[in-house]
């Protein structure tokens, strides 16, 4: 598997899935213990794991341990009976197209499939989750040279080794445009009401020494007004086929900021993160979570009794508002339909 970093959120180790319990960081390093597909479709949903990529390689390997239970319960009938445990996994989250794709692609592997079907599968397990990491290796690569002299950037959310295989997307250009002496310091949202950015990107970037400044959302258009910023950077879990972009919510009015402001903003995902059967943002599902996400922090209730909340854990950024989409397969500019379908046929 390629050289990723110091962070890794996803290790299979004794036939057994290990997971890095994000709910924990920054204050402790748990990893917990999968060996059903049951769980493991939990953890995705409870924000044990998180991020579309890491997602589809968690799910890659929950089949893996699905396969193992269903050909001992009938080596005859097991792909029929699988298909319960492949619905269960897809119920998890409904944003992040990479456990779709992940699900289908290992469901295609399961056509094929003759005798005990462990050990194919951990192998395209185990490929998919080097691939993502190599991916996020290119995509670093893309997205640093689009940065023309050294500068700060913004960041939401986390889209970095933990949100991957390892390495990131977003922070995966952060990281070689640092190397690179291109990026020169990140401003990280907090990102509410997961935190995302106070515990997990804060975190990613204190490990391997690149400067960061937390920041509350609305600081944002302070910072840019200061002239702080060259470029915002984020990650997504859905790219429709004309550049639309869904990602952690509040990332659209980023872009409407950086717009107003002379801002750049890029967008950096795996070609799987871009769903060619949605025309357009729009019909891309939004995942609409707990109200107690909202009104609580940490377990202790931060909000008046009897309020309500909204809590949508997305939106959606139309291609206008986005000067550079990178994933592994080459950049799109100013992306529009076209250009889309032109990159995703791109090998």
């Amino acid at each position: 598997m390629p050289q990723a970093d110091t962070v890794q959120a996803i290790r299979w180790k004794n036939k057994q899935l290990q997971l890095l319990d994000q709910r924990f960081l920054p204050y402790k390093t748990v990893y917990l213990e999968f060996g059903e597909v049951n769980v493991v479709a939990e953890a995705i949903r409870d924000m044990v794991v998180r991020g579309a990529p890491a997602i589809g390689i968690t799910a890659a390997y929950g089949i893996v341990m699905a396969a193992r239970e269903r050909f001992a319960e009938s080596s005859v009938d097991w792909k029929t009976l699988i298909e319960t445990d492949l619905q269960i996994l897809a119920q998890s989250r409904p944003t992040a197209v990479n456990l779709f794709w992940a699900i289908e692609h290992m469901r295609g592997v399961i056509t094929e499939l003759q005798g005990d079907p462990e050990p194919a599968l951990l192998a395209e397990a185990k490929k998919i989750h080097a691939n993502d990491i190599a991916a996020c290796q290119r995509m670093g690569e893309l997205g640093a040279a689009l940065i023309e002299q050294p500068c700060a950037i913004l960041t939401h959310c986390n889209a970095g080794a933990l949100a991957t295989g390892g390495y990131g997307t977003a922070l995966g250009v952060v990281r070689t445009g640092f190397a690179a002496g291109k990026i020169t310091h990140v401003y990280a949202d907090e990102t509410r009401p997961w935190m995302q950015g106070a515990r997990l990107t804060a975190w990613e970037m204190v490990q391997e020494n690149i400067p960061v400044t937390l920041q509350v959302e609305g600081a944002a258009a302070h910072l840019m007004q200061q002239g702080k910023i060259d470029w915002v950077i984020v990650g997504s879990d859905r790219i429709a086929a004309n550049g639309d972009v869904a990602n952690k919510i509040g990332t659209y009015g980023l872009a409407i900021l950086a717009k107003h402001h002379g801002v750049k903003f890029m967008v950096v995902a795996p070609a799987s993160t871009v769903d060619m059967t949605i025309v357009h943002g729009e019909d891309i599902p939004i995942e609409q979570r707990s109200s107690e996400e909202v009104l609580s922090l940490a377990g202790q209730p931060i909000a008046a009794v009897g309020a309500a909340a909204w809590n949508p854990a997305f939106d959606v950024t139309p291609a206008a508002l986005v000067d550079a989409i990178v994933t592994e397969r080459g950049v799109v500019l100013a992306p529009d339909t076209e250009k889309m379908a032109a990159m995703m046929t791109n090998t």
